[in-house]
Order: structure tokens, then sequence, then C-alpha cells
């Protein structure tokens, strides 16, 4: 079978950097599931819907004539209060449960997070015009929107302005700590109920910022939060729990295969594509516990 990108090496270069700059937004969006995960052993099914809500942050403020881009200040400022929200109505209460009973409740969370939006936003499909128009390369041949670039950098400055806060206040001291050993940091006097209202809130602002460089960048739908989950939980077991390089190598690594998949199997496919390597992931995972539980015997 002939594959046009093969025929033509540009649609490979094109690919590749699509794939790179896409990626680094879904590893933003990763570190903060990984970040709740380990610290509250929760897994979010509703990280996508956080990731929708603050892209609608962001084209209201369009809608409003205002630009797009004031997203990535409001969004998470928003968002950390709907995540402490969140905490503090339904998380709190599946906390240091059964993982299963956290799936069930964030599931429920998603469901209810997809109604809401199409409630108030309706169900086309819509999109946040930054008009930063686009960066040609390699003699025309490459084209990358600016929108997409931009999107990128938040997300790294994003990311960084995360690690420093995490290492050196007071707060991401007490994070730390309680993903260490959660009883033996309150038993040292932290309040772990503040630490994981804060967690889930900080993970909802990563979203938020997230999901205002997504409504610049691709476009938004009130049932489109899943493949953000899906691509979030992939990431974070092929690189682990805290591990941010590898976070962020996954992202881009996962951008790159979604865009790779994109053009040699088409749009339509793209998602099923992203579905079945989380299939071959789980598979694989499988086949590595059960051969380190067999070395064990």
């Amino acid at each position: 079978m002939d594959f046009l990108i093969f025929q033509a090496p540009m649609l490979m270069v094109q690919a590749t950097m699509d794939g790179l700059v896409i990626g680094i937004i879904f590893a933003l969006v990763a570190y903060g599931m990984a970040l709740q995960w380990g610290v509250m052993n929760i897994i979010n099914i509703a990280q996508g819907e956080l990731v929708i809500m603050g892209g609608y942050i962001a084209y209201f403020l369009y809608i409003a004539g205002i630009h797009p881009a004031y997203g990535v200040l409001l969004s998470p400022i928003i968002m950390f209060f709907v995540g402490v929200g969140i905490y503090k109505l339904v998380i709190n209460k599946v906390v240091d449960r059964d993982l299963f009973i956290s799936i069930l409740a964030t599931f429920g969370i998603s469901i209810l997070a997809q109604q809401l939006m199409n409630f108030a936003f309706g169900a086309d499909v819509v999109v946040a015009d930054s008009g930063f128009g686009t960066l040609m390369m390699f003699d025309n041949s490459v084209v990358l929107p600016m929108s997409k670039l931009f999107s990128a950098s938040v997300c790294i400055i994003s990311a960084i302005i995360l690690v420093a806060y995490m290492k050196r206040s007071k707060l991401g001291r007490a994070i730390r700590a309680t993903a260490q050993n959660a009883r033996a940091a309150k038993i040292l006097g932290v309040d772990t109920e503040k630490v994981y209202a804060a967690t889930f809130g900080i993970n909802a602002a990563l979203c938020g910022i997230a999901g205002a460089c997504v409504a610049m960048t691709f476009t938004l739908h009130p049932y489109t939060g899943l493949p953000y989950t899906i691509r979030s939980f992939m990431i974070v077991i092929i690189a682990g729990l805290g591990n941010l390089p590898a976070v962020a190598v996954s992202g881009m690594g996962l951008g790159i295969f979604e865009e790779w998949a994109d053009y040699l199997l088409g749009t339509e496919f793209r998602i099923a594509a992203v579905f079945s390597l989380l299939v071959v992931i789980l598979v694989w995972r499988r086949f590595k516990l059960a051969r380190k539980r067999e070395y064990l015997k």
C-alpha cells in the first residue's frame, strides 16, 4: 500500500512537528492527572471534561469580544475553584476508598459536566479564533499555526512554574509529603484535607490552561472530553506518577503517533488509533506485571 506521507517527506516533517506541539498540551493535562492520582489515589474519569470546561471559558471570552488568549490567565483561576468545589462536594467522600469507587464517582461527574456544558453552550462544534496567523517553514512546505506554538509555549511555562511552586512553597512541600505518606504527613501536622482540595484544584487549573489552548488550536464540543481522559491515562501509565520529564516525552510521543495515524489512516480513524494504542499499552502492562510476579516466585 502506498501512503502519500512516505512519498512526500515534508508531510512526515509536518506530522512530526504538529505532533510535538499538541503532545505538549496532552502532557500538561496528563501531569495534572498524575499529580492528583499520586497524592489522592484517584483516577479522574472527568479529566477531559475539565479540559473542555476550561476551553469554553476561553470561548466565552472570544464571543464577548475579548481575545481568547486571555483565557490562559482566566481559565485556570476559575477552574481552580471549580476543582476545589468538586472536591468538597464529591471527591472528599471517595478519597482513601477503593480505586473503583473513585472511577464511578468521577464518571458521574463526567456525565453531569457534559450535560451542563451541552445545556449552557449547545451541541455545536465551536472554536475560538486567535487570529495569530501561521508560520511557514522549509520553503513554505511546512505550515504551523502560531496558535499551536503559543499554546505549546504556555503549557511549557505553566509546567515550569508548577514545578518551582511544588519545590519551594509550603503548600507544594505539603503536597509532596502527602504523596509520599499521607498518614505520616498528617501526624507531622500537615492538613491533608487542605492538601487534597488544593491538589484537585491545581489539577483542574492545569486542565483549564490546556482547555484554553485547545479552544484556540482545535475544536470544542461538550462530548469530546473522553479522548483527553484516555490520552492522559495512557501517558501516566507509560511515564509513571510524579515523573514530569517522562510525562513530557510520553505526551509528545503520543502527539506524534496521533498525527501520523491521522495522515496514514485518515482523520476518521484518528481517535480509534488512540483507543487501540490504549488497549496495547494495557496488555503490555499486564504482561509485564505477570512476568514480574513469575520472577518473584
